[in-house]
């Protein structure tokens, strides 16, 4: 039995020990601050994060809270999608080689039919046209993996989109706590109620700050992911159209008489006489 931290750090492991570590490191001064202040008899500072919290409020608060849900579960899935094995399989190029090599074109087109990966989809596509022709195969194929690599394109994109809203949403709460500020303004005939205007400006710049926590996070995976959409279908490209070359080639040799036995090995050299 392996233990959790002795395990492989993959890449998602890595970026949620990080961000877990960056909360860490973001909660526990306001903490240590909030028990000082207690400790030593004087006013305790206001907790950075409960304010944070109690600004957002119920309008802005389930909003972001939506929204960086919405990031979350797309980086996931756009993980486990673009993993190397999900889309090219392991020991699948091998065994369909050797079944190829061994003319057994059926089987070999069972097996990518019955494979959910990219590769499995582009070689099906390609296979179901190798009759007509290599190139009608490797159209087939391209159309195929273009589909493939439009689809990861789109869902990828709305992780650009709430990079987008973060900041948007920010700036709205900014211009809503700024007229709250000016309001107080606007109400004192005299010194103006300084609690209350720092109040508003807070409240303002909290929602700010949230929504450049969501943005920075989904600049960072939308291009990081359309690199690695990229790189696996490139990847894929490539080796299916190995595999449907070789196929075509194979296809076009004509099949070994019936009952024909194998071609023997070749005798083993010599060893040299000893002196």
């Amino acid at each position: 039995m392996t233990l959790p931290f002795l395990r492989p750090l993959t890449r998602g492991r890595f970026v949620m020990l990080a961000g877990l570590a960056l909360f860490v490191v973001a909660a526990v001064p306001d903490f240590a601050m909030a028990q000082e202040g207690e400790g030593g008899g004087e006013a305790a500072q206001p907790n950075k994060l409960i304010h944070l919290v109690e600004s957002l409020g119920w309008v802005f608060g389930p909003i972001l809270l939506g929204v960086s849900v919405a990031l979350v579960a797309l980086v996931v899935l756009l993980f486990l999608d673009l993993r190397m094995t999900a889309a090219i399989p392991v020991g699948f190029v091998d065994e369909f080689t050797d079944t190829v090599n061994k003319r057994k074109f059926k089987e070999a087109f069972d097996m990518a039919r019955n494979d959910a990966s990219f590769l499995g989809r582009v070689l099906t596509s390609g296979m179901s046209r190798l009759q007509y022709g290599l190139e009608d195969a490797r159209e087939a194929a391209m159309n195929t993996l273009e589909a493939i690599k439009s689809d990861k394109d789109q869902k990828n994109n709305y992780t650009a989109v709430i990079a987008s809203i973060g900041p948007m949403l920010g700036l709205v709460g900014t211009v809503w706590g700024m007229i709250g500020a000016f309001m107080v303004l606007g109400r004192s005939t005299s010194t103006p109620n300084a609690s209350a205007l720092a109040a508003n400006i807070s409240h303002a710049l909290s929602v700010t700050l949230v929504g450049i926590a969501i943005s920075v996070p989904g600049i960072f995976f939308n291009a990081f992911f359309r690199n690695r959409i990229t790189k696996v279908t490139m990847d894929v490209g490539h080796i299916a159209d190995d595999l449907l070359t070789q196929m075509y080639h194979n296809s076009k040799k004509p099949a070994p008489p019936a009952g024909a036995p194998a071609p023997a090995a070749a005798p083993a050299p010599a060893p040299a006489p000893a002196r």
